[in-house]
C-alpha cells in the first residue's frame, strides 16, 4: 500500500507547547525525542481500511499482507472488492484466501453494514465526531475500540485519540513516569485528561518511550505485576501465626 505524508490537520507546535506547559515529564520526553510525525496511510475509505484491518488481526504482517494481496485479487481493477462484490463472494472462496471464518463473517458483516449506511463514506467520517464513529463502527462484527483508534490517528490524523487498551501506549506510560506496572485503562484514561485536546500526540510519545526503553526493560513491568500476585497469594496461605508479622520476609517467599 503506498503511503502519503499530508499536512496534519492540527498545528504540531502549539501541541507540543500545550503539552510541555502541563506535564513535565512529558516536556522531556518530548525535548529528548524526535519529531512527531505520522504518516497518515493512503486515505481509502472506510469500507477498504477496516477490511485491511479485520484481514491483519491476529497474524504476522507477513502473513495478513499475502492474504490482504489474495482478497483484494477478487476484486476488479486491482482494487479490494467492493461492498456488493464482497456479498456474493462464497465463504468458501474467501477461506481459500486464507482468511479464518470469524473473519470471512467480519467482512461480510462489514459489506452490509456500508451498504446500509453504518460504515460512512470517507468524505462522511472527516466530517464525524470520533466518539461518533467509534459508536458506528465498533458495531461492525470483528471491530473493536483499538482498530477505530488507530482509523482516527492513522487515516484520518484526529488529534485527541487515546488508545487506552494498547499495550505500547501502557507501558510506554510506565516508563516515561517511572512505574513498575501498567496502568489499568480506567487510570490512563484519567491520567490521560490533562493532554487534552492533543492526546494523540501525547499517545506518540508514549510508544517512544516504549520503543526507546527496548525489550529488555519494558518486559519487566509485566513481570513485577505477576511477582506481586504471586507474592500477595503466597501471603494469603500463610498460616495466621504468621499473618501480619513485621520484619524480612520468609526465606521461602519470593521478593517484590
Amino acid at each position: 500500500m503506498t503511503t502519503t505524508t499530508p499536512m496534519l490537520p492540527f498545528d504540531l507546535r502549539i501541541a507540543k507547547a500545550a503539552l510541555a506547559a502541563k506535564d513535565e515529564r512529558l516536556a522531556r520526553l518530548i525535548e529528548g525525542t524526535a519529531e512527531f510525525q505520522i504518516e497518515m496511510e493512503s486515505m481509502d475509505s472506510p469500507y477498504e481500511a477496516l477490511m485491511e484491518s479485520i484481514a491483519y488481526q491476529s497474524i504476522s504482517g507477513k502473513a495478513a499482507a499475502t492474504i490482504f494481496a489474495r482478497i483484494k485479487a477478487l476484486g476488479t481493477n486491482g482494487r479490494a472488492p467492493t461492498p456488493q462484490e464482497m456479498l456474493k463472494l462464497r465463504p468458501q472462496k474467501l477461506r481459500k484466501a486464507g482468511l479464518s471464518g470469524a473473519k470471512v463473517l467480519a467482512m461480510k458483516d462489514l459489506a452490509q453494514k456500508t451498504i446500509d449506511g453504518v460504515v460512512p463514506t470517507l468524505e462522511q467520517a472527516q466530517k464525524m465526531s470520533d466518539e461518533e464513529l467509534v459508536e458506528r463502527l465498533v458495531s461492525v462484527r470483528g471491530i473493536g475500540a483499538w482498530t477505530v483508534e488507530m482509523f482516527l490517528i492513522f487515516r484520518l490524523g484526529r488529534p485527541d485519540v487515546l488508545p487506552i487498551h494498547d499495550l505500547g501506549v501502557k507501558k510506554g506510560w510506565s516508563v516515561t513516569y517511572g512505574k513498575k506496572r501498567m496502568p489499568k485503562p480506567t487510570e490512563l484514561l484519567a491520567f490521560g485528561e490533562r493532554w487534552r485536546p492533543y492526546r494523540t500526540v501525547a499517545s506518540w510519545y508514549m510508544w517512544r518511550a516504549f520503543e526507546r526503553a527496548g525489550y529488555k526493560a519494558t518486559n519487566k513491568i509485566s513481570k513485577a505485576l505477576a511477582r506481586k500476585k504471586k507474592a500477595k497469594l503466597q501471603t494469603a496461605k500463610l498460616p495466621r501465626s504468621r499473618k501480619g508479622r513485621s520484619g524480612p520476609p520468609a526465606k521461602s517467599l519470593k521478593k517484590v
